[in-house]
């Protein structure tokens, strides 16, 4: 089939997500694993974290500020009124039981705060 006129076969990217400055990442996985102990040591916090499942019930959240040269670097060469760098929302949310649909572990509360 020809090419359509006009056409020069360049296709622009994907956008991926939502347009804006924050960005959130929430840490995932099965009970007991580590979760909670590398939402610690990403954002030096002092987040309960103990040898047993289920630790964590309710969401740990922080923000953590993205150290950047290159803004620097622009702040000092452009001069702006104001500087606002980049931050990281981080969620440690509760460990993924199998069943979490039907209720087991936390059940739907566990959903929420993933669509959170």
């Amino acid at each position: 089939m020809p090419p359509k006129k006009g056409g020069d076969g360049i296709k622009p990217p994907p956008i991926i997500g939502r347009f804006g400055t924050s960005l959130k990442i929430g840490i995932v996985g099965l009970p007991n694993v580590g979760k909670s102990t590398f939402f610690n040591v990403l954002t030096n916090s002092q987040a309960s974290a103990e040898n047993f499942p289920f630790c964590t019930i309710d969401p740990n959240e922080s923000r953590v500020p993205v150290p950047d040269e290159r803004f620097d670097f622009l702040c000092q060469y452009h001069k702006p009124a104001s500087k606002i760098p980049a931050f990281l929302n981080v969620v440690d949310i509760a460990g993924l039981v199998k069943g979490a649909h039907n209720g087991q572990g936390l059940g739907n509360a566990f959903l929420s705060h993933i669509s959170a």
